[in-house]
């Protein structure tokens, strides 16, 4: 395996007294309607995987199917499914509805056990004597999407999570479309939940995400209502998404669904812009989770694209105090400041 030695940029800088201590290099891209690129920092055709920014794609197969209609599911029900959670109770509860209305229980779910994140529910964990269990896994509702399109479809559960079953095929297929990559030139993985997952150049992550709110060359309605109500029901139960203290919730919340964000594992984040119909991709090189949130706040500030009420209240997800263990503040960490063209930052 060849070691990629990255040339990109440094986006976000960690200081200490009025020193860099450390950085965070990484590389982003913006596309219009037509797919031109019409902002980008480093190399836009390094290969990546999507990771949790995919799910919004996962479960376009599902209601293609009629599956999800079938059920009587709804938004909730929807956004959990696309959801990166918290693993708080209003998470466990929508995604054991998910489970009670396909008559499984979490003993199906096989995407492992993890920690809540918040200490406050690790710690009511403890407190029960109870341990973290795949229902707190931040994939249990994608999981728990994955088994009501079997169960609709007829298709085997207890190999739900194969790359080769049908499940998995129509995945890539819509991958393959929505990223405008052909299936034999998708990369394959395991992600960190065992579900299959796909990559391709940061490029195509933003036309995938510019596809979602767009109407896509293909116009095909099917397609473009599932979109629809996929951006409907992440923007309409954003807490869902990911929950307390998250930057899609919080991103989603404050502009009242005017953006649409979602982060992905390893360094990802990728965004839509209805209004606009543009695609926003970002991978932070060494995989820090938190750095992607700071560049994103960074792009749309300097893009216009919040307001300046907006942007304040999300300014903890872009100037992140470092405190030590006694609480006292010995540094931040801040993206550096990015210029945009001057023709889309008017």
């Amino acid at each position: 395996m060849t070691t990629v030695i990255s040339s990109n940029p440094i986006l976000v800088e960690n200081i200490r007294g009025e020193v860099v201590e450390s950085f965070h290099r990484g590389s982003f891209c913006v596309v219009d309607e037509q797919g031109n690129v019409i902002w980008s920092e480093g190399d836009i055709q390094q290969v990546s995987f999507p990771r949790s920014a995919l799910k919004y794609f996962q479960h376009i197969p599902f209601l293609l199917s009629g599956g999800f209609d079938s059920f009587g599911f709804g938004d909730r029900e929807l956004a959990i499914m696309c959801a990166s959670h918290n693993g708080e109770p209003m998470h466990l509860e929508v995604v054991d509805d998910v489970l009670g209305r396909i008559s499984l229980n979490s003993d199906a779910l096989k995407c492992g056990a993890q920690q809540p994140t918040l200490k406050k529910d690790f710690v009511a964990l403890i407190k029960a004597n109870k341990e973290p269990s795949c229902m707190h896994n931040n994939c249990s509702g994608k999981h728990a999407g994955f088994l009501a399109h079997c169960c609709h479809n007829h298709l085997d559960l207890e190999d739900y999570l194969s790359a080769s079953h049908p499940l998995h095929q129509q995945i890539k297929q819509i991958t393959s479309l929505f990223y405008e990559v052909q299936e034999n030139e998708l990369e394959v993985g395991l992600d960190g939940c065992s579900a299959p997952t796909f990559g391709m150049p940061l490029y195509n992550q933003a036309l995938a995400y510019k596809n979602l709110v767009s109407p896509m060359p293909w116009k095909n309605e099917a397609l473009t209502n599932a979109c629809d109500r996929i951006v409907k029901a992440v923007t309409q139960y954003p807490l869902l998404v990911a929950g307390s203290n998250r930057y899609c919730s919080d991103l989603m919340r404050i502009t009242n669904g005017r953006i649409v964000g979602k982060t992905g594992a390893d360094g990802i984040y990728c965004l839509s812009i209805p209004h606009k119909k543009w695609g926003i991709s970002i991978k932070i090189d060494d995989g820090k989770m938190g750095p992607q949130y700071q560049v994103a706040q960074e792009i749309l500030t300097k893009l216009n694209l919040l307001s300046a009420e907006e942007a304040e209240q999300l300014q903890s997800h872009w100037h992140c105090d470092n405190k030590n263990f006694a609480g006292n503040l010995v540094g931040h960490s801040l993206a550096v400041s990015l210029t945009p063209p001057s023709l889309i930052s008017e």
